[in-house]
């Protein structure tokens, strides 16, 4: 590492000509232009200091541009790097600087105004980093008009540093902040693309918590897509073979999107394959799941959910409701009922209370769970799809199998909001009873009425 040799140590007494701006530009640029490491680049800067400003200890903190510093941050990870000289050790996580803004430097931080304490033991602001401190002074680093963070100076003698040192500094952080800047940027990045990374691994582990296809029933046909509004889903819907040759069907809908909701989810599907797995009464299974749920997560969180039991000889189809969008069983006659029996959403209340009920599909119809990502889009105009939207497009298209029946439903909403993303999780479960041998499908149903 250079020392900045050419630039002459000022005394206070200098003023801060051209030549010597030219001097510490030029090479302090040379320091760190070998670098995109936001350590090492504050490192090259705090020696680049000592060259022309004499201390006895100095610190740079660079805050964490994504978090809001001071005051009452909940966050005690601010710092996004730090280069220290002469104390004698670094500052704890419950240093009263970096988690509650004290001091002259949490003052800079905070205010944006520079500090020169010429005896600390009269500043109110001062708070003892190292004993032999006497006088401080200390500069905000600023980045297109926000304080990203602080260059601090402190000296064993009274009355150590002045304006001239405040012009110097002022300068020297212009400078910092555009090699911070570029440091800080290139670390976004490098962490952004490990995110992405780590979120593609989340996607992959999400994926495979889902259905890989339908199940093979004699007589149904059975699809199913799901949509997530961000990388992973809230979402949730899954097929649970029986030992009696029934299925359970589940579509669940988790609170919130993006990683916690995911985490929510993978926690709910667990407990109701476990429950499923040696209890057969899907009340008792319900009320298992809302109590693992109430014991696992935070109770801001809750999970709507419709879990039911279809017999594939009879159609009859078993359910409980848990405060989700209510699923629509449309008859090929024309009829619709709503299914929206059950209880409270899961994860809120432990004396919850949930009933079940059962419907039948006979030979032709279609039953249709969905998340309410599916039914609340609206177009440019105001137009709501809605339930009764959802219903319409299905009768529309009765004769289309349960996958072409899904991909009319997703274009037609797509075309309705004009956009291939949607501004929630979309999940859609369809499942259609085939028509009995000898009898031909009713081909387009009546419509809803």
């Amino acid at each position: 590492m250079g020392s900045l040799g050419n630039v002459a140590r000022t005394d206070g007494r200098r003023e801060l000509s051209f030549e010597l701006r030219y001097r510490l530009l030029t090479e302090i640029t040379e320091e760190v232009r070998g670098t995109l490491d936001l350590d090492e680049v504050l490192n090259h800067l705090i020696d680049a200091v000592k060259s022309v400003v004499d201390y006895d200890a100095a610190g740079i903190f660079v805050l964490k541009t994504n978090f809001h510093p001071f005051p009452h941050s909940p966050y005690t990870h601010i710092i996004a790097g730090t280069a220290l000289r002469g104390f004698p050790r670094a500052p704890r996580e419950d240093d009263p600087m970096l988690k509650w803004g004290r001091g002259i430097i949490g003052h800079v931080i905070r205010t944006g105004e520079a500090v020169i304490a010429s005896d600390v033991r009269e500043d109110p602001r001062y708070v003892e980093g190292r004993p032999g401190t006497q006088s401080e002074i200390a500069m905000p680093i600023v980045v297109e008009q926000q304080v990203v963070g602080a260059l601090n100076l402190e000296s064993d003698r009274l009355d150590a540093f002045n304006e001239t040192h405040a012009e110097i500094l002022r300068f020297l952080c212009g400078v910092a902040a555009i090699s911070i800047e570029k440091a800080m940027l290139h670390r976004h990045l490098v962490e952004n693309k490990h995110l992405e990374y780590q979120m593609k691994i989340a996607r992959d582990v999400q994926a495979g918590l889902l259905p890989d296809g339908p199940p093979q029933l004699p007589g149904y046909d059975v699809a199913a897509v799901n949509l997530p509004n961000l990388s992973i889903s809230g979402d949730y819907f899954d097929y649970l073979p029986l030992p009696s040759g029934n299925v359970g069907i589940a579509i669940a809908d988790v609170s919130g999107k993006g990683v916690a909701a995911a985490l929510i989810m993978a926690t709910f599907r667990a407990a109701l394959r476990t429950q499923v797995g040696y209890e057969t009464d899907i009340t008792r299974i319900i009320r298992a799941v809302n109590l693992f749920l109430l014991e696992s997560t935070h109770t801001a969180t809750f999970v709507t959910a419709v879990f039911g039991v279809l017999e594939p000889k009879t159609g009859r189809f078993t359910y409980v409701n848990c405060g989700h969008t209510r699923p629509l069983l449309l008859h090929a006659d024309g009829r619709t009922e709503l299914l929206d029996r059950g209880g409270l959403l899961l994860g809120i209340s432990a004396d919850a209370a949930y009933e079940a009920a059962t419907v039948r599909l006979e030979p032709a119809d279609i039953l249709a769970l969905y998340t309410d990502g599916v039914v609340d889009l609206s177009g440019e105009n105001g137009a709501e799809f809605g339930a009764l939207g959802l219903e319409r497009y299905i009768r529309v298209h009765w004769d289309q199998p349960a996958d072409g029946l899904i991909e009319c439903i997703v274009n037609a909403t797509r075309a309705l909001t004009q956009d291939r993303s949607y501004p929630d999780d979309f999940t859609l479960v369809i499942v259609r009873r085939l028509p009995e041998a000898g009898r031909a499908a009713p081909g387009s149903a009546p419509a809803p009425r």
